[in-house]
């Protein structure tokens, strides 16, 4: 059974929250990224708490037994960045580090990744490490296209 979880699918649409957004370059990557991380997957888009913007989904389970559902991967359009979430967890597969380097100015925590502009970025990098986290998952998962 999974637990309570803050995080998980809401009915608020998400070109709805994207149309909401005040900032034109946020509202502009949002639309970017709904549209590659949805070609990629092929899922529609949902929201998942309210601002993050997940495609597909999984449930993981943990060591410590605690389980849950997840999206594959997704973003969430914040005012000082964009957040990018990939759930795959590639950070020490080969050739990581040589795209982060190529892709332009960013910030990277465990999972996610911090965009200000897409304009700034190589979003054929972008592409391909969604690709791999995305791989990632479907090789571990069972992962959900609705």
């Amino acid at each position: 059974m999974a637990t309570d979880q803050k995080t998980g699918p809401k009915s608020v649409l998400p070109a709805d929250h994207v149309a909401a957004l005040g900032d034109d370059i946020r509202r502009c990557d949002a639309e970017r990224l709904l549209a590659l991380f949805g070609a990629l997957t092929g899922a529609r888009p949902r929201m998942w708490g309210p601002t993050m913007i997940g495609f597909g989904s999984y449930q993981y389970r943990l060591a410590s037994g605690r389980q849950g559902d997840t999206f594959v991967i997704g973003f969430a359009p914040r005012k000082a960045e964009m957040v990018i979430y990939l759930m795959g967890h590639i950070s020490n597969e080969p050739g990581f580090a040589a795209l982060l380097q190529r892709l332009g100015p960013h910030r990277m925590g465990k999972s996610c990744l911090y965009l200000r502009n897409l304009d700034r970025i190589d979003m054929n990098v972008l592409e391909e490490l969604a690709r791999r986290s995305i791989a990632a998952l479907r090789a571990r998962y069972d992962v959900s296209v609705q």
